[in-house]
């Protein structure tokens, strides 16, 4: 009998190889500014060729994967993903142009990055396991630890060895993809669908439930990361902490808290209605959003932006979920799109509220109170999604 645990296992370190992708480089923004003279303005455009690159691979996996397969385009997620963080700390050397080699490097492990987020849920979902629902959010709760990893492991290597042994700490992060490529390359890999009987894309536009499903992806992303990309600077604004201090309380707690959601359900899903779970975790985040916009007290508003982890968790993996139980026929083209709303959403959300806090003097608590309307969005998104039992309902509301 197939060893699923391999898979499973597998598909962890692919989640923490993505956390690795996003989080790392940030990290180092201003060291880059510093070491290589890079402008600010170009150091804000490492992440903007980050997502965009993973749009991209989310709209190349709607089309061609599953004419490609799985395990071949797992496996290279794996293998970009090693060698783009290699890449990192050699090529800004190598290259006449440091900003090139660093935005070359960032592209390979965004070509990575992508792939493994459109791959390892419908790998996950083929797989027999008894309650998907619940594996699904454990699954997406390791881009929580990871995340919460890199920025706590490579704050305290920093703090032992330096900001100028940062290369090192690359090379070491990727490790963790060099060894997974074996870990996909040999475990069990299922199809949702037989060859050639999933949607396509056409199809899935024309049914209503996909609309809802992107709509809330869009919203999930935007919540999620218009809190955890300020975070930081909230941190910063609201206590006057050091950057460091703002990172670990910040983004790194959000990581936490999300992470913690996402491993209550996936151990106690079974005895959970994840509909009533995401409802509840909608009306959690849009308080969270009013403590950290009307609080005037710093660290109610902190609490807020911490907590609003722990209601965001539960929102992508469950859209996930419940589309896939829904449209048992969509295949990786569905999942595809979903990640690039989801990416999208992750996109435009801490833009939106940069935007407004830029246009309000500078008022970050402007900001986020803009970033309300997300999840405000998302409820409603659901409470459409609730009224319909199965497509056919649903088309039937519309």
């Amino acid at each position: 009998m197939p060893d699923y645990q391999k898979t499973k296992v597998a598909c962890y370190l692919g989640f923490v190889t993505q956390a690795i992708s996003a989080n790392f480089a940030p990290l180092l923004f201003l060291k880059f500014h510093n070491d290589y003279d890079i402008s600010l303005g170009n150091i804000a455009l490492i992440s903007t060729f980050f997502f965009f690159t993973q749009l991209l691979v989310d709209l190349f996996c709607a089309k061609f994967v599953d004419r490609i397969g799985y395990r071949v385009c797992i496996v290279t997620s794996e293998i970009c993903a090693a060698a783009g963080l290699v890449g990192l700390a050699f090529l800004p050397d190598l290259l006449p142009n440091p900003f090139t080699g660093i935005i070359i490097s960032v592209i390979i492990y965004a070509v990575g990055s992508g792939l493994i987020e459109v791959l390892c849920s419908p790998i996950i979902e083929a797989c027999p396991f008894k309650n998907k629902e619940a594996t699904m959010s454990l699954l997406h709760s390791f881009y929580c630890w990871g995340a919460a990893a890199t920025i706590l492991i490579s704050s305290l290597f920093f703090f032992l060895f330096g900001m100028n042994s940062w290369k090192w700490l690359a090379v070491m992060w990727a490790l963790i993809p060099a060894i997974n490529i074996y870990n996909f390359a040999t475990c069990p890999i299922e199809h949702l669908v037989n060859d050639g009987n999933g949607m396509g894309v056409r199809q899935l536009f024309r049914t209503p439930v996909v609309w809802l499903a992107i709509c809330l992806m869009i919203c999930s992303g935007a919540s999620e990361l218009a809190m955890a990309q300020w975070a930081s600077a909230y941190a910063e604004a609201a206590l006057g902490l050091s950057k460091t201090f703002g990172d670990l309380i910040g983004p790194c707690m959000f990581a936490i808290t999300m992470g913690i959601s996402r491993l209550i359900f996936g151990k106690y899903g079974e005895k959970m209605d994840l509909m009533k779970f995401m409802t509840g975790s909608g009306i959690l985040c849009v308080i969270c959003y009013l403590l950290t916009t009307l609080s005037s007290n710093p660290v109610i508003g902190l609490t807020g932006c911490i907590v609003c982890g722990f209601s965001v968790g539960i929102m992508w993996p469950g859209t996930i979920s419940i589309t896939s139980k829904k449209m048992p026929a969509g295949g990786t083209a569905m999942f595809a799109l979903l990640a690039m709303a989801g990416d999208l959403g992750g996109s435009i959300g801490p833009g939106i509220v940069g935007y407004v806090t830029q246009n309000s003097d500078n008022n970050i608590r402007v900001g986020m109170g803009i970033g309300l309307i997300f999840p405000l969005v998302l409820l409603v998104m659901l409470f459409i999604l609730c009224k319909g039992k199965n497509t056919q309902e649903l088309l039937e509301t519309f």
